[in-house]
This record gives C-alpha cells, structure tokens and sequence, in this order.
C-alpha cells in the first residue's frame, strides 16, 4: 500500500519571457486568471487532494510570490470595518499557516528535474507530488485528486497524461506504453518508458505527460546522477524513466478535465475565457460580447 502523499513542489523559478514586458516586474504565477493568479488555481488544487505542505523553487525576483501567500493586516482591518466579509473571506482563502510554506532557490536555470532536485532535503523519504503552474486543469475533480485516488491503488510514481496530436508531441515528454491496466475507471496506463520532446514522427504513443506529478523518493536519488538531456536541461522525465530501468513501476493517469498551458499567450486568453465562462457573475455579459464579435466577424468576410 503507497503512503500517504502530504508535500507538493511548485517549480517557479522561471522568467516567464514568453509575457514580457509584463513580467519585467511581476511573476508569472502571479499574473490573474479573471481574479485569481495561477499560482492560487495550483495550490487549491492541492489542497483539495490533502497536500498540507507546500514547497516553492524559486528565484531571483519572485518575492511578490512570497508576499502574495502572507497575512496582509491593513487590508484585512478595512474589509472588516466596512463589513465586507465575502471580500474578507476570499482573502483569508489566499493566506498560508506558519510552517506550511517554504521556498528553496533554484540558482541556476538547468530544467525541472534540478527544481524538484533542489527540494530534496525537504521532501526526505517521503512520495511527493509536483505541479506545475503553468498548467491549469478545469475539472469538477481536481486533477491532482484524481491521481492520488487512482495512486492509493497502484503507488510506484504516476504522471498525469493527455492525448495529443502527432504533430505536437514534440513539445512534451510522451509515455511509451506497455499495456492498459484500466484502474481506477480505466484511467492508468502502465509505462515501459518515456521519451522527452520525441522528434516528428518518433513518438512512442500519443499520451503527453504534462504539469502534475506524484513521485516516490526514488526519482530524488536518480536525480543525483542524471546528466542534461533534451534541451540542455535536466529532465524530470529522465529521472522518472530511470526507475522503470529498475523495474519499478511508472504509471500514466488519463485525468479527466480541460488542460490549458497558460505558459503560452494563447493558452492563458483560452483559459481566461473559459473560467471567465464558468461564473455566473460573469457569464451572460461575456456571452454577449463573444457573440457580437462572432457576428462582425461573419459579417466582414
């Protein structure tokens, strides 16, 4: 039987370039979603699935992230004395306990594998979970729940996967499969191996690791002695692919729930307007507009 999943390691040591001049002078993680940064959509999601202690990986230039997560005094007293305690609730929600938040720098940029490396002395001997930000699941169960469920069956290290077009796997690491064990709703695939940003054409199957993770203390070890791979980096991907050369057991999830890669510009306005979709407040007056930029758009061709 696995062991009970408490820590998560939220890699954010990146510049974000891809939103420059934005993140000149704000994180990434900290840019909104309609009225909630990405990196608050990230830790919900782990705290719906039990995670009780959270580690950041930074760097230079993210002490916004650090103040985002801190008990803000002043603004609190004037919600209160003005009565505005759904503004006051909704604040709170965004505040960590002492203790359950820490942040290890990641001095130099040598991929996701070293991130995680160098939360090491933290995690221990312990299975941890790692999320990435930048990419934001809409489900009604969080992604992360889902894993850790179908993970109390199968324990070993489990990856969350996707489907994906050919053409677009060489953006990912890409499970090759060994066989489909069903599981938990026939969502776990068992993996023989796993190919970092296969080239055209190579891809060993069409499921697309992306930003959620479980992991035994294993994967740590392995990162020890893993070299630069694809890109120049070390790669997660590898470490993980190291513990199937050692026979032990690597498995896929198919989770269930939309995907959007807000690292990208196109990624974060999809996702913008999906959720913007999903609330009630919102909806009908965005509907509206959609509508009428769907119809000028038809009118003009």
């Amino acid at each position: 039987m696995s062991r009970k999943v408490t820590k998560a390691i939220f890699p954010v040591a990146g510049l974000g370039t891809r939103f420059l001049p934005a993140t000149k002078s704000v994180p990434k993680e900290i840019m909104t979603l309609v009225d909630r940064p990405l990196v608050q959509y990230a830790i919900d999601e782990a705290r719906a699935a039990g995670i009780t202690e959270f580690i950041f990986v930074t760097s230079r230039g993210k002490s916004a992230l650090e103040d985002y997560f801190d008990h803000s005094p002043v603004l609190e007293q004037e919600l209160r004395k003005k009565g505005k305690d759904a503004l006051l609730g909704t604040l709170k929600e965004t505040n960590m306990d002492s203790g359950a938040i820490a942040y290890i720098r990641q001095h130099q940029a040598l991929g996701l594998g070293h991130a995680v490396w160098c939360a090491r002395r933290l995690i221990g001997d312990e299975p941890f979970a790692v999320i990435l930000p930048d990419d934001v699941i809409a489900a009604e169960k969080p992604c992360l729940q889902q894993m850790l469920e179908a993970y109390e069956e199968t324990g070993g290290n489990m990856v969350a996967a996707m489907e994906v077009a050919p053409e677009k796997a060489s953006a990912y690491g890409v499970l090759d499969v060994n066989r489909d064990l069903g599981g938990v709703s026939g969502m776990v695939v068992e993996a023989k191996g796993m190919v970092e940003k296969p080239k055209l054409g190579e891809a060993p199957s069409n499921l697309a690791v992306i930003g959620r993770y479980v992991l035994s203390p294993s994967v740590l070890k392995n990162l020890d002695n893993t070299q630069k791979g694809a890109g120049g980096e070390i790669q997660l991907t590898d470490a993980i692919s190291a513990d199937i050369r050692q026979g032990k057991p690597v498995y896929g999830y198919r989770f269930r729930g939309e995907r959007f890669d807000c690292g990208s510009k196109a990624g974060f306005l999809q996702a913008t307007v999906a959720f913007a979709l999903a609330r009630d407040e919102l909806r009908d007056e965005l509907q509206d507009y959609l509508r009428g930029i769907a119809q000028q758009t038809k009118a003009a061709e």
